[in-house]
């Protein structure tokens, strides 16, 4: 994992700190208060979870922490929502046209994405967008059910298509 301080970078030596705050926020979210008995068992708790689970958590790893993180995320959500709406639109209109215009099949998609991390936001992105389904990750490739694959197709116009939006916004806080 890596902090952005300015154009200095520094790695962090482990993700013990990372994975204490993801089982505190948790902790929080389960219980819904904030009684100082509640809260003093909380952390001693996450403390406790942080020591067991945080180097089995390798997938952390490919997080890029920084000042713009939230913000990052934020983009991706939002830029999710538009790319979820719309290919639910997509997909209604052929459902209910009545020659139903579609050619399904599998593709083959190149991604940027370099970390384990990152990879499976990018092929949980787009599973959950109607229409597309990952099949397969391998290397730096996926393979991907497509509802309507166009004719002579190749795998950049295909990636273009499929994925380059989504890993723009990932990679403003996922490698």
């Amino acid at each position: 994992m890596y902090l952005y301080f300015g154009k200095q970078m520094k790695k962090r030596s482990s993700p013990y700190a990372l994975t204490f705050v993801i089982n505190f926020l948790l902790w929080l979210l389960l219980t819904a208060t904030f009684a100082i008995d509640e809260l003093i068992s909380g952390v001693i708790i996450s403390i406790i979870v942080s020591l067991i689970t945080a180097p089995k958590m390798k997938i952390l790893n490919g997080l890029n922490i920084h000042f713009g993180f939230l913000f990052g995320l934020l983009k991706y959500l939002a830029y999710f929502f538009y790319a979820l709406i719309k290919a639910n639109f997509d997909l209604a209109k052929r459902v209910l046209s009545l020659d139903m215009k579609i050619h399904p099949g599998m593709v083959e998609i190149k991604t940027t994405m370099q970390s384990d991390l990152g990879k499976l936001f990018l092929a949980n992105s787009i599973t959950l967008t109607p229409g597309t389904l990952t099949v397969d990750v391998y290397d730096n490739r996926m393979l991907v059910h497509w509802i309507d694959v166009p004719e002579h197709l190749d795998i950049e116009a295909t990636t273009k298509a499929i994925v380059s939006k989504f890993e723009d916004y990932l990679k403003e806080f996922v490698k």
